[in-house]
């Protein structure tokens, strides 16, 4: 994959004509008592312009902005995308489905 400019707010940006069909990894993220989210391709990647791909995350800095809570990476909107979420209040427990995509599907279609 060729490295490319940024492009803000994205720091990490490359040509996409560079990335071959299985050229971006995955990410797995390792949560509490053993389970594992995976991230893939398609919400990893944010197309910014033709041929310019940029990771979709953003850096939220090391001091706060307008709050008093530290700040943070929080996983965003586009990480979530066609992906199910159940909030079980009770248990205070967050569980979701594997991204919907790889099963030929999205949310649109519910």
């Amino acid at each position: 994959m060729k490295r490319v400019a940024s492009m803000a707010p994205f720091e990490a940006c490359y040509d996409s004509s560079t990335i071959h069909r299985s050229g971006v990894p995955s990410i797995h993220l390792e949560l509490q008592e053993g389970v594992t989210w995976t991230i893939h391709e398609t919400n990893l990647m944010v197309k910014t312009k033709h041929n310019v791909v940029c990771l979709g995350f953003v850096d939220g800095g090391t001091r706060p902005t307008k709050s008093l809570a530290k700040a943070s990476i929080v996983i965003g909107g586009h990480q979530l995308e066609d992906n199910l979420l159940v909030f079980d209040f009770d248990s205070s427990k967050l569980s979701f489905s594997p991204s919907l995509l790889l099963q030929n599907t999205s949310c649109s279609h519910f």
